[in-house]
């Protein structure tokens, strides 16, 4: 059942139903192949022709939330790196701690001069011998992907950089970089210009192996956003006070006192936290 149903995109494309796709998202949330399987068989015996994406999504995630919270909130983890918007901030920060993960010192939010002009540089990670200059694209809804004018954009801005840099004899020995990072897609002639232009470029699902998806879940960086046990007014409270990640409420549990909530709701925040990224990595490392 489901195989000729046609569904609905956020894009508005109708694309068919696939199980095994649903199953995949499912079994990556941390789902059994018994539970995935008794998901997919409800949603396949409610769905329609024409039913929209979203909505196939949100009563996968209510069955996941019935069995348990992390398993939730690990499936709508796209979901819950949109709901870090309006400002882009709180994106640019949970980004800064990926790259910090592999080894890197990070600065977020620099004014860097350039030959021409200076340029606000949403993330600057440097190592004794990279340093590289990162663009975040943060977009709060589906269906947007970043064109190839973000690429043309970020590689004129950096070579504008690169070349003052290069002025100095103390960067010889100093390869420089330019990187965009976003948290939907990258067109294909976005992804082609990058190559072709020497820009590394992180999407949510490129490139294979060390796409943004990938390193979250690597590197335990979970946003706040992502844990069920929170309402949204509790999530904008934290991000409005630079707390982001579920790392740096494992890290610092006292983030949760004077915010509203009980001894028994923060118990539970801390439980869930704990379980998405706790024990997957340290703030601090």
């Amino acid at each position: 059942m489901g195989k000729n149903l046609l569904i609905k995109k956020a894009s508005g494309e109708s694309v068919p139903f696939s199980r095994d796709k649903l199953l995949g998202s499912l079994h990556r949330a941390g789902a059994s192949d018994k539970l995935a399987d008794s998901i997919v068989d409800e949603i396949e015996s409610w769905l329609k022709d024409g039913v929209s994406t979203k909505k196939i999504y949100t009563k996968a995630f209510n069955l996941l939330k019935e069995k348990k919270n992390s398993l939730a909130a690990r499936y709508s983890l796209k979901n819950s790196i949109m709901e870090l918007g309006p400002t882009g901030y709180p994106f640019e920060h949970l980004v800064a701690q990926l790259i910090k993960k592999q080894g890197y010192e990070i600065k977020v939010g620099q004014i860097v001069q350039g030959y021409c002009v200076s340029h606000e540089v949403d993330v600057i990670a440097t190592s004794p011998k990279k340093q590289f200059f990162v663009e975040c694209k943060f977009y709060n809804s589906r269906g947007k992907n970043a064109t190839v004018k973000v690429p043309l954009y970020i590689h004129s801005r950096v070579n504008d950089i690169v070349r003052r840099m290069k002025l100095k004899p103390e960067n010889s020995t100093v390869s420089y970089h330019g990187m965009i990072v976003t948290n939907t897609r990258f067109t294909s002639d976005a992804i082609d210009y990058g190559k072709c232009a020497g820009l590394h470029m992180i999407s949510w699902d490129y490139p294979a192996g060390n796409s943004l998806k990938e390193m979250i879940e690597r590197y335990g960086s979970f946003p706040i956003t992502a844990l069920v046990s929170l309402n949204n007014t509790q999530k904008q409270r934290l991000l409005d006070e630079g707390i982001v990640l579920c790392l740096q409420i494992c890290s610092q549990p006292e983030l949760l006192n004077k915010r509203g909530l009980t001894k028994s709701e923060i118990k539970k925040v801390l439980a869930e936290a704990k379980e998405l990224a706790c024990n997957s990595a340290d703030i601090n490392s």
